[in-house]
């Protein structure tokens, strides 16, 4: 299927659309039907193939011209004095809720206004505040902290832009295990984005580090060095190493290649997992 990919702002995803007979390229400005409403977007890719994808796509409506643009604009202009007086109306409701973000569509038929709570928030009558101030549909949608993040961008500990508001499309979901896979500190602090949650990037590595692990024998193992047997004391699945501490001799235990050393028994042998690089 050729498609074109859509974003409708700075740091969101991009959407695939059906430019049917339109004759569109990167840069453009496209009229699309989304579930939020007639919207325009930029075009950030022209048509090109997707291998193997099948689901059906929207069309495109129609190529945008000047006055879409400008419209689309000066909406992006006007939503900012929409949030603060939302933001002033939520304190003056007493909600316990935190607005995130706020966006018109093209046609100004609908007005958005994303937010994040701790609870179920009973918002009906600053709904109606609101609609009564803008003379508009109002929809007031409840996200995530890591759709906040990705909504809001910044940057990680890392020091790069949020994986989050740069490229990823879905949220994988990550665990406390991977990081004791990984050997990571289970401090809460170093784990964990912005958002609060564990950070997208532990399942980056996390095959890798499942195959590493499946081939590395643990602590405890007795394994065989070029220097005799050996208890394993320490390992380093990503370097390939291994500590071991010779069961024949009083030495100081020694690092060798885990080329180099052949496992005998005991320690906890994880399952043979396949190598990441392969189906």
């Amino acid at each position: 299927m050729k498609v074109i990919s859509v974003k409708f702002k700075e740091n969101g995803r991009a959407y695939y659309f059906d430019p049917g007979t339109f004759t569109v390229n990167e840069g453009d400005f496209v009229i699309v039907s989304t579930a939020r409403g007639t919207e325009c977007g930029e075009v950030v890719r022209g048509l090109h193939e997707v291998p193997g994808f099948s689901r059906e796509v929207k069309p495109v409506i129609r190529v945008a011209d000047a006055v879409d643009v400008r419209r689309m604009r000066q909406n992006r202009v006007d939503v900012q004095q929409a949030y603060t007086l939302c933001e002033q109306r939520i304190a003056a409701h007493n909600l316990q809720m935190k607005l995130v973000d706020a966006e018109y569509t093209l046609d100004r038929s609908k007005l958005v206004f994303y937010f994040t709570a701790d609870n179920r928030v009973d918002f009906r009558d600053l709904v109606k505040d609101l609609a009564a101030q803008f003379h508009t549909r109002i929809e007031l949608r409840q996200i995530g902290v890591r759709d906040e993040s990705k909504m809001l961008g910044g940057l990680g500990i890392c020091g790069q832009p949020f994986c989050c508001s740069r490229f990823l499309k879905n949220f994988q979901p990550v665990s406390i295990k991977m990081a004791k896979e990984q050997g990571l500190s289970l401090n809460p602090a170093k784990i964990s984005g912005s958002c609060g949650r564990l950070m997208c990037c532990l399942a980056y590595e996390q095959k890798s580090y499942e195959y590493l692990n499946s081939i590395t024998p643990q602590v405890g193992s007795v394994v065989r060095t070029p220097d005799g047997e050996g208890t394993v004391i320490e390992t380093n699945p990503v370097a390939g190493t291994l500590k071991v501490r010779s069961n024949v001799e009083i030495l100081a235990p020694r690092v060798y290649k885990l080329t180099d050393c052949v496992y005998l028994r005991g320690g906890k042998r994880a399952p043979k997992a396949p190598e990441p690089d392969k189906d």
